[in-house]
């Protein structure tokens, strides 16, 4: 299995930021997929067991593709430490996620999930050295302000499992921040699988205790399916953020939300209500002024 050459080839410099946004635009459509798998299995299995299967696909996805091209060397990593964190994060991650999404509409936990850019560009300056203005941290408060609307604690609305989505965002942005530090040190083929290896090996261990065995070939596939989608999406985001700077390329995974919607009324008839519109809107909102502003100044 052969990767198109637009994501093995080098990429001439005037084309890498856009090639970087198609390709987080990308991801955006297919992580919505693989939620509402992950959704529909949560009801019935656990949610280590839909996680495992998340990771174990994963990696058998990045094997089967990139294993004929790059052989052993797929498994060398010059950054070891740097390899392990991010698959730590990205494992605890998508457990709170998994765990969260059976309670919460799809949409509504992928607004929630959105607050990551947010995170991103705070964390971007302190980690990455990629400065952050006055103008952006106004920015990153709005969002924040946007996340309290959808949440609405204190309201009758108001889930716990949403605090787990927090947590799920704030792990997945400390994910892309060492993706970012560590993207042009190790090939996006080893970035990519040691994105899941860890969640992968891990719970494994606690399977045989708290898995079962798919109860008819359609929860089959769709476990199938997430291991599929995750890997290819997680390529192109390892892939963008290489491409271009964490702060630019982060708020375009704001397409995903748009993608949740669509998926989210197709398979579960679910449609956002007004606050969680609003409150998408004003994180949207900061995140794309972030992205524009940095982007006018490097003109």
């Amino acid at each position: 299995m052969q990767l198109p050459l637009v994501f093995t080839r080098p990429v001439p410099e005037r084309f890498r930021v856009l090639l970087g946004i198609g390709l987080m635009c990308l991801a955006g459509t297919m992580f919505p997929f693989m939620n509402a798998a992950a959704k529909i299995l949560g009801h019935t299995y656990s949610t280590l067991e839909v996680s495992w299967a998340r990771f174990f696909g994963h990696v058998v996805f990045t094997m089967m593709v990139f294993l004929p091209r790059s052989g052993v060397r797929m498994f060398i990593t010059r950054q070891p430490k740097i390899q392990l964190a991010r698959s730590v994060l990205q494992c605890v991650s998508n457990g709170l996620f998994v765990a969260a999404i059976v309670y919460q509409p799809l949409a509504d936990a992928s607004a929630i999930g959105m607050m990551g850019p947010l995170i991103v560009a705070l964390l971007a300056w302190p980690m990455l050295g990629e400065r952050t203005s006055l103008s952006h941290g106004a920015a990153i408060v709005v969002g924040f302000i946007g996340v309290l609307i959808i949440i609405r604690p204190g309201g009758a609305v108001f889930h716990p499992s949403a605090l787990l989505l927090i947590g799920s965002a704030t792990c997945f942005a400390l994910y892309q921040i060492l993706t970012r530090m560590g993207a042009n040190v190790d090939p996006p083929a080893t970035t990519t699988f040691y994105s899941s290896a860890f969640g992968a090996v891990a719970m494994l261990v606690v399977l045989p205790f708290v898995g079962k065995l798919p109860v008819s070939f359609g929860d089959f596939g769709l476990f199938c399916v997430l291991g599929a989608l995750g890997g290819l999406g997680h390529y192109c985001v390892v892939r963008a953020l290489a491409l271009a700077p964490a702060n630019i390329i982060a708020p375009f995974q704001y397409f995903q939300l748009l993608g949740s919607v669509g998926v989210g009324f197709m398979i579960f008839g679910q449609l956002p209500d007004v606050p969680t519109f609003v409150g998408a809107g004003v994180i949207m909102g900061a995140g794309l002024y972030m992205g524009w502003s940095r982007t006018q100044r490097r003109a």
